[in-house]
């Protein structure tokens, strides 16, 4: 037993790091559980494992006292003084109790703490590893599927991805190899556990990583992405370097970077648009592919906008269930209203007209300050011409088209 110990604690720090010295106290503690246990003992003990011959010794630890009141937990002066000549009151004196048949017991307990041990060590391991995956790219293979999840296996570990994070254009098979984006690690009870998606925008940042070489040394840089996975994105770029086309080199020769990525993706079309510090060209370029006349900021609001189209352009700019106008307000963080240049016209024309009127109501008001009679009459007039003033979340009917 005891050179077969030695050689598992040595094996144990070799091949899974766990230190000797680790495993020893755990084992002793489990020591003393188990002889409480097992001999109705429940008394003050110590269990002293020596690392060197491999022999474990139980121990009942008791004080020294001048009246004994509790003989399994004290020992008299007098008694301690024949032990030692130096032993005075209030120190703890150890007498060993080990039983005959402690080495099985012993046998036993200490198998069940290494395995334990070895169990915690690879849990961390796993967990240890996996932390430093974490918001990047890996590839695993499809194991099964329930309501809940799709189970990917990872090598050390199996990871789940949630029904948000999968793909509403793709099928996942047993045995299917797919890349997936480490969202989540955490070191449950049971377990590490590591959470995946395929529909985050941080794998489609990983992705263009992968097939730009100069996005991923950071001459290009990804500002911004809004994605509706499956369907589309629009992912905004910027060049670091004057002489380097940020989106002509996203897109690659031929679009075969971009490409690339499509496919990885089951088909997810991308627009691959040109960051820019002036607000009203970067919300120009973010509605790509349609053409844009002008962008008029609200004076109301500062992250509000209203975007002008040629009247042929307009279900191009809002797009297909106002995808195209939602991406790009998601892209940009501006809140876009889309009007055909023949609405903007009209809506500009009846809101200078209803700001006149109601400054010549207001002056009428004035010279009509010392006839009470009839002023009433003209601010109720004035009243209803003035709210003439659309509510720009309701202004575009055709985005919600």
């Amino acid at each position: 037993m005891s050179k077969e110990l030695l050689g598992a604690l040595s094996a144990l720090e070799e091949e899974k790091g766990i230190k000797k010295e680790v495993v020893i106290e755990a084992l002793e503690a489990a020591l003393v559980s188990a002889y409480k246990r097992n001999y109705g003992q429940a008394q003050n003990v110590e269990v002293s494992f020596d690392d060197k011959k491999g022999e474990m010794h139980v121990y009942s630890v008791k004080t020294v006292v001048d009246d004994v009141t509790d003989d399994q937990l004290q020992v008299s002066l007098d008694q301690a003084l024949e032990i030692n000549k130096g032993y005075e009151l209030g120190d703890e004196i150890k007498f060993e109790v080990t039983p005959k048949n402690f080495g099985r017991i012993a046998a036993q307990t200490a198998k069940q703490v290494i395995m334990q041990r070895v169990r915690e060590a690879e849990r961390e391991n796993v967990f240890d590893e996996f932390s430093k995956y974490e918001d990047e790219l890996v590839t695993g293979t499809v194991e099964r599927q329930d309501t809940r999840f799709v189970y990917v296996n990872l090598g050390k570990v199996e990871a789940v991805m949630g029904s948000k994070d999968q793909m509403p254009n793709e099928v996942y098979r047993p045995q299917d190899r797919i890349k997936v984006y480490v969202t989540k690690v955490e070191n449950a009870t049971k377990g590490p556990q590591v959470f995946v998606s395929r529909t985050a925008t941080g794998m489609l940042k990983r992705l263009f990583e992968q097939e730009v070489p100069e996005i991923y040394d950071g001459t290009v840089e990804i500002v911004s992405i809004a994605r509706e996975a499956g369907d589309r994105a629009k992912v905004a770029v910027r060049s670091n370097n004057s002489d380097i086309d940020p989106v002509g080199t996203a897109v690659g020769p031929r679009g075969q970077r971009v490409q690339t990525i499509v496919n990885e993706l089951h088909g997810e079309n991308m627009d691959i648009v040109e960051w820019d510090e002036d607000d009203a060209s970067y919300i120009a370029n973010s509605l790509n592919p349609a053409e844009v006349i002008d962008v008029i900021f609200d004076d109301d609001n500062e992250r509000a906008c209203t975007v002008i189209v040629p009247d042929y352009q307009l279900s191009l700019a809002i797009g297909k269930k106002g995808q195209n106008a939602r991406l790009a307000a998601k892209l940009t963080g501006f809140k876009i209203d889309i009007k055909s240049e023949t609405e903007a016209k009209e809506f500009f024309a009846n809101k200078e007209a209803a700001s006149d009127d109601t400054a010549t109501d207001s002056d009428e008001g004035t010279d009509q300050a010392d006839q009470p009679d009839d002023s009433t009459d003209v601010d109720e007039s004035a009243q209803d011409e003035s709210a003439v003033n659309p509510n720009p979340d309701d202004s575009d009917d055709s985005t919600n088209d």
